[in-house]
């Protein structure tokens, strides 16, 4: 894990949705589409967004984990995040898109409808989480970016990937 990795995991840490406002510097989030809501994850965790390839099916594995693509010699899992959040419709089309994600020492492929741009939001532009049920844990969530006329649910993907329900990768080392 480089220092830049160590600073934006002790913000995240360092930083409760929650409680009035997250003590976080400006950062950048990748804003992508699943269905009809747009997220937002920390850009320092792309590694890159490649077009869909249909991944090579793994026996056993969960409906949302799609498969695995062999990416310059490492093999990584495909996940479906719409499949994974009960999405009604799930299309493979020509916006289909995986973002391929570096989550400690794991590669890891995201499957969303689309990726629209890089935004940077300050701390006063990133809102508290809302108590509600949904099919992402709160505590997967950092907060609500509000940009302009956009409201972005902005995602602790790494939190989210090496969590035990999705069951990818062991969770890093503080």
């Amino acid at each position: 894990m480089d220092q830049t990795d160590v600073a934006v995991s002790n913000a995240i840490a360092n930083s409760n949705p929650k409680s009035g406002s997250p003590e976080l510097t400006i950062r950048e989030f990748l804003a992508f589409k699943l269905g009809d809501e747009e997220y937002g994850m920390d850009i320092l965790r792309v590694q890159e967004i490649r077009s869909f390839e249909r991944p090579t099916r793994m026996a056993n594995a969960p409906a949302y984990i799609l498969g695995v693509v062999n990416l310059r010699g490492v093999i990584v899992p495909i996940i479906d995040m719409r499949i994974k959040f009960n999405l009604a419709q799930v299309n493979y089309d020509t916006f289909t898109v995986v973002i391929v994600l570096n989550i400690g020492k794991q590669v890891v492929g995201m499957v969303v409808d689309g990726v629209s741009d890089v935004i940077t939001l300050t701390p006063e532009q990133m809102r508290p989480v809302p108590e509600f049920s949904s099919a992402i844990g709160s505590d997967h969530l950092l907060a609500i970016g509000s940009l302009e006329n956009r409201m972005l649910i902005l995602l602790d993907i790494e939190k989210l990937m090496t969590s035990a329900e999705m069951g990818l990768v062991a969770p890093t080392l503080q």
